[in-house]
């Protein structure tokens, strides 16, 4: 017998789709509210979409509402979809022990499916009767894709080592610690992409389920990019009222699956850079505005440390005066820093010395930082703090740009024997550090880039059309000096 992610894979190569389609009889969508007409509108629908769909996903809710009757029409949807077509339970399981055991009898047994989404707020004795049987697949709830996902899947956590990472973050390296049978698969919301590029470079292997796109406003090319593995699997999209509510769902379920087509073909054959992705976080849409409200952000013309011109100059030294702006800045770096390995941080003076304080009290991280000029008394000391040679720290500072000040920081670190392999940025202004840094095997890791937060301060009409225009056309310059 085939594992479920050998079943989900087989599909995927019959199908060269992605395309997971939602049976989500809303009550609304049907001419009566009753167990048989939301059984035939999903029989419609299955009909409609089984050459396309790489797999269906009912929603359990849409049947109990009916009863015993709701139950047996679930059963009938079930057995009516082709034996080689995984069927997800959508039904958010998690519960003590000995109720899972009874809700995955009444899923695998009972409604014969293939898989079931878990919720994993009980730990993982709760998610082990889903998971110890290799043919049936989970997909854990991690960073789901509703707007006050964030209120709790964003909560600062600490790992064992005392470092801090978000919740969500927690759940997907949780998650990848049970995967002993390789059926297990996590829940992340095309509405944050953010997250989900970040839980793609963490896991690099893991299957994604990925709903969201269409009525709930997730974008699908940017979804597929920061999603995909570098084989072109890994991602599920999840499509269900923009294909049900379609004049036409068979047409609506090809177009869905030769975007994807499309999009992956192109993912795998590229060379050019990942689009950038939206700010969709409500947690870094805030600070978005809270940097732009608190002056840290001016238009006009600039003359950066760099010697470059630029129509926009960020002043992050503003940030001490702003005292739960500050606070908000150095959560937002918890995220990239769990990325990193790392004994201690290093902040560049000076508009990084209160951030990586912030930061440094938020996660119980240590931190030194160099000096700019040597003390020629007491202990002439270059680094200030404690170290020992031979540890790697993670550069912290407020912004990027060419590089220039981050170099002489590697110069003065590394020459007490110190190691730096990251560099941790509220803003990559985009005008070649990254790459710069990258020669010299060192990686830069950013909250937002420039482009992130012009265009977001144009969607929301804090700067002009023209005026973003004109930051945009600075940070192509910039990137082709």
């Amino acid at each position: 017998m085939k594992t479920f992610i050998e079943k989900l894979e087989s599909r995927v190569s019959q199908t060269g789709s992605l395309l997971c389609v939602g049976l989500d009889p809303h009550p609304q969508d049907l001419p009566e509210a009753t167990a048989k007409a939301a059984q035939d509108f999903c029989l419609r629908l299955v009909e409609a979409c089984a050459d396309v769909a790489t797999a269906f996903k009912p929603n359990i809710a849409f049947f109990e509402i009916y009863g015993a009757e709701g139950w047996t029409s679930l059963k009938n949807i079930i057995q009516s979809i082709p034996t080689e077509i995984p069927v997800i339970l959508d039904a958010k399981r998690g519960d003590i022990a000995s109720s899972a055991q009874a809700y995955a009898a009444a899923a695998f047994s009972g409604l014969k499916v293939d898989a079931i989404t878990v919720n994993p707020y009980l730990g993982a004795d709760a998610l082990q009767p889903f998971y110890e049987d290799p043919a049936h697949g989970v997909f854990v709830l991690c960073k789901t894709s509703n707007p006050a996902a964030s209120e709790i899947q964003d909560l600062p956590v600490l790992d064992l080592t005392g470092k801090s990472m978000p919740l969500y973050q927690k759940i997907a390296l949780l998650a990848q610690s049970w995967n002993k049978n390789n059926n297990i698969a996590l829940v992340v919301g095309a509405t944050y992409p953010q997250d989900l590029s970040y839980l793609r470079q963490i896991l690099p292997d893991m299957w994604f389920l990925v709903p969201g796109v269409g009525a709930q406003g997730g974008d699908l090319e940017i979804a597929l990019q920061n999603g995909l593995r570098t084989d072109g699997n890994g991602v599920l999209i999840n499509v269900s009222r923009s294909i049900s509510r379609a004049p036409t769902p068979a047409q609506a379920a090809r177009s869905f699956a030769e975007q994807i087509h499309f999009i992956r073909q192109h993912f795998l054959t590229a060379s050019r850079p990942k689009p950038s992705s939206p700010i969709t976080s409500p947690t870094l849409q805030s600070l978005a505005d809270q940097l732009f409200e608190s002056g840290c952000v001016k238009f006009g013309k600039f003359t950066l440390k760099s010697g470059l011109l630029s129509p926009i100059y960020i002043d992050l030294r503003r940030l001490i005066s702003f005292p739960k702006l500050l606070a908000q800045v150095a959560s937002a770096y918890l995220p990239l820093l769990s990325h990193c390995t790392f004994q201690r941080l290093a902040a560049l003076p000076y508009a990084a010395l209160p951030i990586a304080s912030a930061i440094s009290m938020l996660g119980n991280y240590p931190w030194i930082y160099p000096r700019r000029e040597v003390k020629e008394y007491g202990t002439k000391a270059e680094i200030e703090g404690d170290f020992q040679a031979g540890e790697t720290v993670v550069l912290i500072d407020d912004l990027a740009t060419t590089g220039g000040s981050k170099f002489e920081a590697l110069d003065k670190l590394t020459s007490v024997g110190l190691i730096v392999k990251d560099v941790v940025v509220l803003i990559d202004r985009q005008s070649g550090a990254a790459e710069a840094l990258a020669e010299k095997g060192v990686h830069i890791h950013s909250v937002f880039t420039l482009k992130q937060l012009t265009d977001y301060w144009e969607s929301t009409a804090k700067i002009s059309p023209s005026m973003a225009e004109m930051v945009r056309q600075f940070i192509r310059d910039s990137s082709s000096r």
